[in-house]
């Protein structure tokens, strides 16, 4: 039978991933500053998680979005990161072939997932500008709830039918990927078969993903922007476009990256992908906490009132 044919072809048992072989003398130097980067975007994305769930001030459905958001970063980087140090400090570079499909799946899923909460949290800054009367009534607990719930859905049947068809496919002779983790597009093109089905599939996927939820972000923010100039002072159109400033420069570094990576029939050059793989795999998750905090005068305010507590409780403790 077919399958069984498959089966007899699929020789492959693990990948090597070959890292930055360009630079090969400078590996371990990357995987060091990799190493110093993960606890940094760990602590960075837990310190907004811990804040929206400790300062009343931050009950909102904004820092609600913003929490999941550093959650999902935690978790891109922890399929990722872990990996590719121990594979550059050791030199092995090997991933098992089951592994290799796992970090494609969970890579992908937390991606996509994301690009859809990404437009949830702009449509609730469009609510909150552009419908502040009914902001309060219609963004609800449980409607909160839902949208999560909703682009975890969404990121889930997105990775459904990719997922199955690479999963089905043989790997013969060809093992050495030209990255530093197990990437989906690259994995397919080491098939010992035909593969251009399934290239189209996630390929399309990809697009589907990507594009429709930017448009969505971005007719969005085309109401939000609209309605900023139409108010009457300059300080208010600030203040209010501060509110959300933070999410609109996560957007623009997110999409970026990952449409010049995924969004193209055929791709760019590997170190180019490779250069913008650890942009949206590192530099965003590294810079989000700051974007995040720094840029938004409530998360500033409430990290600033959990410091003087923090302070007051050691005081307390230690006289």
């Amino acid at each position: 039978s077919a399958g069984a044919e498959m089966m007899n072809h699929t020789s492959v048992t693990e990948f090597l991933l070959l890292g930055f072989p360009s630079v090969h003398h400078q590996e371990r130097l990357i995987a060091v500053a990799l190493l110093a980067s993960y606890p940094v975007i760990l602590a960075g994305n837990l310190l907004i998680v811990s804040l929206s769930l400790a300062e009343r001030d931050l009950y909102r459905p904004m820092y609600f979005f913003l929490c999941n958001l550093a959650c999902l970063e935690i978790f891109i980087t922890t399929s990722i990161i872990p990996k590719a140090v121990g594979n550059l400090l050791t030199g092995s570079k090997v991933i098992s072939y089951p592994g290799c499909l796992t970090q494609c799946y969970f890579y992908s899923l937390l991606g996509y997932t994301e690009f859809v909460l990404l437009v949830v949290t702009s449509y609730d800054c469009y609510m909150a500008i552009c419908q502040p009367l009914q902001y309060s009534m219609l963004m609800n607990r449980q409607l909160c709830l839902q949208l999560l719930l909703g682009s975890w859905t969404a990121g889930f049947l997105a990775m459904t039918v990719p997922t199955v068809l690479v999963a089905r496919l043989p790997f013969c002779k060809a093992n050495h990927m030209d990255h530093f983790f197990c990437d989906s597009t690259l994995l397919i093109k080491l098939s010992c078969v035909e593969t251009q089905m399934v290239e189209l599939v996630t390929f399309m996927t990809s697009s589907i993903i990507l594009l429709g939820s930017l448009g969505m972000t971005a007719l969005s923010y085309l109401y939000i922007i609209n309605t900023i100039f139409r108010l009457p002072s300059a300080s208010s159109r600030h203040k209010t476009f501060s509110t959300c400033s933070s999410h609109f420069t996560f957007v623009i570094l997110g999409y970026g990256s990952c449409i010049f990576m995924y969004v193209q029939p055929s791709s760019h050059h590997v170190s180019y992908n490779k250069a913008v793989a650890l942009l949206n795999t590192v530099v965003t998750p590294l810079m989000s906490p700051f974007i995040f905090s720094l840029r938004n005068q409530q998360m500033r305010d409430a990290l600033k009132a959990g410091l003087k507590r923090s302070v007051v409780i050691f005081r307390q403790h230690f006289s």
